[in-house]
């Protein structure tokens, strides 16, 4: 069942049967459902019910669920478990990429009490180190589940170590070839590997190192992203400084992570300073909402003392206050479009420092002719109105400025904050939209003193 039939019918009677203490009619009701639709329930339904519903399903269709949650979601559902329920029931019965990112959501103290439990200290060592690397790097992205081999080993040795090893690995994508240090000295397919001889060494089959892609453990998650995106890779491994294999991020993580990356950039440019929820509290929705109305505040008082400041030209022609919604408007509008291509290529690292330049031409073209055809437009509009010529011409030549202006500060802008370390998305936001009302009402107020 997909989740756009969920309807609310249908978590009414889940609803009804947890209350009812129904486990049979529950586990009935959820069989046939999604691990990932049976995560959305949990949005609408109290956490005794949440748990009703774990205690009711399959062990492992219980962990997907859990895993498939929200952070501020299975913050609040961790909250109904003791700490030792948590490694037992959840924990140790995921990758260890995953259990890192489950335990983060728990405060330290409570984290180490859950990592206590966990009977297999090997397993627990190694969440441990994937929780000492930086969330967003390829060590914090990275799973310590996978297949190796060394290179000495013939094809009927590399099979039988297959075999022992695929039990903690859900997905295998290749096969890591080693050497006795752990050193990464290539990979090789399942492919060559069922298709080649039994007494051929895997050194001999093996794609080289000097081939094979591969990342550094505090590579950002961002850079890992763009190179499995442009060699189409399923899975990359992940080495230290000596170049010995740590682990592999394999593409479900990368698209998790891209995911996570995209609705964090669109709530930037929404003017959300803090990855929020619809399911959060009023005060951390408001706080997240509040600085960059604070930021449009202060431009609208900006705004008000321009015209505060040609108010005599406002009196002398009234209709000059007509055209100033859809100047801001324009510019505004222009310098977001010219904002989010450069975003864009910041993203996918089409743009470098070498393109800053001719980008800026470009764009500097592009809103000369967009200008001047919107100018035009304008233009053509006054006369069929009646406005005096010398207001019409006017108002062209600001729009024809302020968009002008708008194209270049809004691709500046990015590549200012890019340079700052600072996330260039904030630029197609109220930050810009704002700074261009500013300078924008004040270049057509400038052009009107000047010809009118």
């Amino acid at each position: 069942m997909a989740t756009e039939v969920i309807d609310k019918a249908y978590i009414i009677d889940i609803i009804a049967a947890c209350s009812n203490k129904q486990v049979q009619v529950v586990a009935d009701l959820l069989e046939d459902l999604h691990p990932e639709d049976i995560a959305y329930i949990f949005y609408d339904i109290s956490l005794e019910d949440a748990q009703f519903i774990i205690d009711a399903i399959e062990p492992e269709k219980a962990v997907q669920v859990v895993e498939a949650l929200d952070d501020d979601i299975l913050s609040r559902f961790f909250k109904g478990y003791e700490s030792e329920d948590i490694a037992k029931r959840f924990i140790t019965l995921l990758d260890t990429d995953d259990a890192a990112d489950m335990i983060n959501v728990l405060p330290t103290q409570r984290a180490n009490e859950v990592l206590s439990y966990i009977e297999d200290k090997q397993f627990a060592g190694q969440i441990i180190s994937l929780l000492h690397y930086p969330e967003n790097s390829a060590g914090g992205l990275m799973a310590k589940e996978l297949i190796k081999v060394k290179d000495s080993f013939t094809v009927t040795e590399c099979i039988e170590a297959i075999r022992e090893q695929a039990e903690e690995v859900q997905k295998v994508y290749t096969v890591y070839v080693t050497d006795d240090y752990d050193k990464i000295l290539g990979i090789i397919s399942l492919k060559q590997i069922i298709l080649s001889r039994a007494d051929i060494k895997v050194g001999a089959l093996m794609k080289n190192v000097e081939d094979l892609v591969k990342v550094n453990v505090y590579e950002e998650a961002e850079e890992v992203a763009n190179l499995m995106y442009k060699y189409d890779l399923d899975a990359i491994p992940v080495v230290d400084a000596l170049g010995r294999l740590q682990g592999r991020i394999t593409i479900d993580d990368i698209v998790d992570f891209t995911k996570e990356e995209a609705e964090r950039d669109y709530q930037l440019a929404s003017g959300l300073s803090e990855n929020v929820e619809s399911t959060d509290k009023v005060l951390v929705l408001s706080r997240a909402r509040l600085p960059w109305l604070i930021v449009g505040l202060i431009g609208g008082i900006l705004t008000s003392a321009i015209l505060a400041n040609y108010e005599a030209d406002l009196a002398a022609i009234p209709k000059l206050a007509f055209f100033i919604p859809l100047v801001a408007a324009m510019g505004g509008n222009a310098g977001v479009q010219s904002s989010a291509i450069v975003v864009q290529g910041l993203a996918n690292r089409t743009m470098g420092a070498e393109a800053i330049l001719p980008k800026l031409k470009k764009e500097l073209l592009v809103g000369l002719i967009n200008g001047l055809i919107c100018s035009a437009i304008l233009l053509t509009w006054n006369i069929i109105i009646g406005y005096d010529s010398m207001l019409g011409l006017t108002v062209s030549l600001a729009l024809i400025s302020v968009i002008l202006f708008a194209s270049i500060f809004g691709t500046i802008t990015p590549l200012i904050l890019n340079r700052l370390n600072i996330d260039p998305a904030l630029a197609t936001g109220p930050f810009i939209t704002t700074t261009n009302d500013i300078l924008g009402l004040t270049v057509y107020f400038l052009i009107g003193s000047l010809l009118l």
